[in-house]
């Protein structure tokens, strides 16, 4: 199965930690070697820029994901994807995160899992570029979510909708997904997706991946708030929760909502 990983916060924090370790699973300490992708949103809360990076090489070994291993990322929403293929050639068009606009925003879809016999008709203007079936589910989820509202909703309007559309998508078989706009994130389990919230008092916390240990404590402000969403845990020392089966989990301001 492919790997997922995604960061909410109150406050951009340096995700260099979590990414560095993440990135180890694609052909070091998992056999993930399919290509990699990440897409995270900078700027202030109001800004709607988006960096999107793929690459069809494992991700251990990728220049792309050594030079994001160097660079500072601070975002308030990340979604990253390690890919396992089975749908679809070793190729950058196949390779998550999808990104598409809708309402003026930019809408992010990282998938983990396999999707039997999910083709329904495509009639507006979203269309896959690649071949797998997760783009293909995301190009379908973002038709319907242009048909169910004229203009872009709250988070609460959007996480009802969402809970209609994906048990459809889900019933075709294995579908762990990661969603954000900017606004919020959305994790939704189908076999094994977990999180934690990390806050006030903060911790030192451990790679499983590599050995590097951070004491969040000198790194944060007293308010900050993080929320991360993974396949398996990243570190050794915290204590991760896991999503049931069917459950849909949205994180706001790096709290679960």
């Amino acid at each position: 199965m492919c790997q997922l990983l995604g960061l909410n916060c109150n406050r951009p924090p340096d995700a260099t930690f979590s990414f560095s370790g993440f990135t180890r699973r694609g052909g070091l300490t998992d056999h993930h070697a399919d290509g990699w992708g990440v897409a995270f949103f900078e700027g202030s809360p109001e800004a709607r820029g988006l960096r999107h990076f793929v690459d069809h090489l494992p991700a251990s070994h990728s220049p792309v994901a050594e030079l994001l291993r160097q660079y500072p990322i601070k975002s308030r929403h990340l979604i990253a994807h390690i890919r396992k293929a089975t749908q679809g050639e070793v190729a950058l068009q196949n390779c998550h995160p999808f990104v598409r606009e809708l309402w003026g925003r930019y809408w992010v879809f990282a998938h983990n899992g396999h999707l039997n016999h999910h083709a329904p008709p495509l009639h507006g203007h979203f269309r896959p570029v690649g071949e797998t079936d997760s783009e293909y589910a995301f190009c379908w989820l973002m038709q319907e979510l242009s048909k169910s509202h004229a203009q872009l909703p709250s988070v609460t309007e959007l996480t009802l909708t969402l809970k209609e559309l994906l048990p459809q998508i889900a019933r075709h078989g294995t579908f762990n997904l990661l969603l954000s706009n900017g606004q919020a994130l959305w994790a939704h389990a189908s076999t094994q997706l977990c999180y934690l919230e990390r806050r006030h008092p903060f911790a030192t916390a451990t790679l499983r991946d590599q050995d590097l240990s951070v004491d969040f404590a000198q790194h944060t402000l007293p308010t900050d708030r993080v929320a991360v969403v993974v396949t398996t845990p990243l570190t050794q020392d915290e204590r991760w929760t896991d999503l049931r089966p069917g459950e849909l989990a949205v994180f706001c301001d790096g709290e679960r909502v």
